[in-house]
């Protein structure tokens, strides 16, 4: 069966809660909405915010190569001048081939929403639709808390769904708008509704109150219907939406429906990070198959099963939708990680096992510490590569004062002095910042920068400080994960001390020890 995919991120999405993007950046996501083969994308409601007009507006000069452009809109306010009705009109303004609007279907709203009688909800739907389709657009019914309204009202529900018909609806849309439903009351809604109306096209939009919206959408796909509606990454309003990001990978490899993103599902991960950096949001790592940590292991004894056969841990493959498989270093570790971790970066320890072994004891001496390396593979590799003696620090802190000032009226500022050792040279310098670690972080480049010039390119792009044994109060261990940039890669590394500065130094000191020691090994690599 061939399901088609409608996405509405640019429109749903938008409602969920610290989710705000400008104009450019939807006509961006679109692009790539269309690139994936996303068959029908809604960009917003034209005539509720001047945002979605500017929208419409410039969209008339997307090139899409696939997806067709949907604007979205309620039912007209009045029965009786339907003709000049603002959000109508302005649905058709917008210039879109494919329109969306919802109607009541729950008695419980046209009554008490609307204060309308069932005979007036039944008209304004058949006169709402039937304008729309008297300039010729595909026009799909969006049918509003169907599946409270029909566990309320079956009655009524489906007089509705009838009435758009009627208009001349193309599809019909059972929403969960709530998102409280369950899949098996999804199932036999959507298989009854289905066969009443066998000759329309049945679709599906879920909300996801009940950590349900992606099993209640793939139930009404088994239930028969052919039309799903979502957002990529599950963005949306409350609890959000139905994910896309998981529909698809699953109605194309376990359910073997056809969509038109099987040809890119590849490119899955890599359009769900775009849609989270684009709207400024953290990704969810664990998020089902484009989540950093869904082919991540951790366990010695998974690690050592994955090594021999992926299958023993994994669902799919990994690259089928653009991710990959990782293997995390902690104290839950055996030597089948260290072996893997190793191999990842050119070194073969599979003949070592005495190697192995002490790597391993070393790393959870460390975790018992304090030291966590998922998130730090940089400091990783360097306690690593220590270890083979294919890394030596190439600096030597001598000694560091941090001074911070502020007073009643405000004023605050931190110095940091300090003294390196580089290639048997000492140099000695200062710098200020805005908090000791900014200051730290200031002193130490400086310092380092005649000698290192390519440290210049290293950005902090993340700094997390994590207190440990709260109990010992101020004099309680600290860890500080740092997460660097030089514009291309991107690492991670970590340092712990009951002293934020010390935590902070050893962390910063490993980030530039990792970009210079990769610096050198292309540069010799190269020569």
């Amino acid at each position: 069966m061939f399901v088609e995919v409608f996405d509405t991120t640019l429109r749903d999405g938008t409602q969920g809660e610290g989710v705000n993007i400008s104009v450019q950046d939807k006509l961006l996501i679109a692009k790539k909405l269309d690139e994936f083969g996303i068959d029908i994308i809604e960009g917003g409601w034209p005539g509720s915010n001047p945002r979605d007009e500017e929208f419409f507006r410039q969209a008339k000069n997307l090139k899409l190569n696939h997806a067709q452009l949907c604007s979205f809109g309620s039912t007209a306010r009045s029965i009786d001048d339907i003709e000049n009705d603002i959000n109508l009109n302005a649905l058709i303004n917008s210039g879109t081939p494919v329109i969306t609007i919802f109607g009541k279907t729950w008695q419980l709203h046209s009554q008490k929403g609307l204060g309308l009688s069932d005979d007036q909800n039944a008209e304004l739907i058949f006169k709402s639709v039937a304008y729309l389709k008297s300039y010729g657009r595909r026009v799909i019914f969006d049918a509003e808390h169907f599946f409270d309204g029909y566990k309320h009202n079956p009655d009524f529900a489906l007089r509705m769904l009838e009435s758009a018909l009627k208009g001349g609806a193309d599809t019909l849309v059972l929403c969960d708008t709530n998102g409280g439903s369950l899949p098996d009351e999804i199932f036999k809604i959507v298989s009854y509704v289905k066969n009443k109306f066998d000759t329309t096209k049945i679709g599906i939009h879920t909300h996801n109150d009940g950590e349900l919206a992606v099993a209640n959408s793939l139930a009404a796909i088994n239930a028969g219907a052919e039309h799903v509606q979502g957002t990529f990454n599950g963005v949306g309003e409350r609890c959000g939406n139905a994910n896309l990001s998981s529909i698809i990978p699953n109605l194309i490899l376990k359910l073997h429906h056809d969509t038109n993103q099987k040809e890119k599902l590849d490119h899955l991960t890599s359009i769900s990070n775009y849609i989270y950096e684009l709207m400024n949001i953290h990704p969810n790592t664990r998020a089902a198959y484009t989540g950093k940590s869904a082919f991540a292991h951790k366990g010695g004894v998974h690690v050592s099963a994955v090594m021999k056969e992926a299958r023993m841990y994994e669902h799919i493959e990994p690259e089928l939708v653009g991710n990959k498989q990782r293997v995390l270093v902690s104290d839950l570790s055996g030597q089948s990680n260290i072996k893997y971790k190793a191999k990842e970066v050119g070194i073969d320890l599979s003949d070592d096992k005495e190697l192995s072994k002490k790597v391993v004891n070393d790393i959870k001496s460390l975790e018992y510490f304090g030291y966590q390396f998922d998130g730090a593979e940089a400091s990783f590799e360097l306690l690593l590569r220590s270890e083979t003696n294919e890394f030596s620090p190439f600096f030597k802190l001598i000694d560091t004062k941090v001074n911070v000032f502020y007073d009643d009226a405000g004023h605050s500022y931190s110095e940091a002095v300090l003294k390196v050792e580089v290639n048997d040279e000492i140099e000695h310098t200062a710098s200020n910042g805005d908090g000791p670690v900014n200051a730290l972080d200031k002193a130490l480049r400086k310092a380092l920068l005649r000698f290192y010039p390519e440290i210049s390119e290293i950005k902090l792009v993340d700094y997390k400080v994590r207190v440990l044994d709260e109990k010992d109060g101020t004099a309680a261990k600290v860890r500080v994960m740092i997460e660097s940039s030089d514009g291309n890669d991107t690492w991670g590394t970590v340092g712990v001390s009951t002293n934020i500065i010390e935590a902070s130094f050893k962390a910063l000191s490993d980030s530039i020890n990792y970009k210079l020691f990769q610096y050198h090994k292309e540069k010799q690599i190269s020569l």
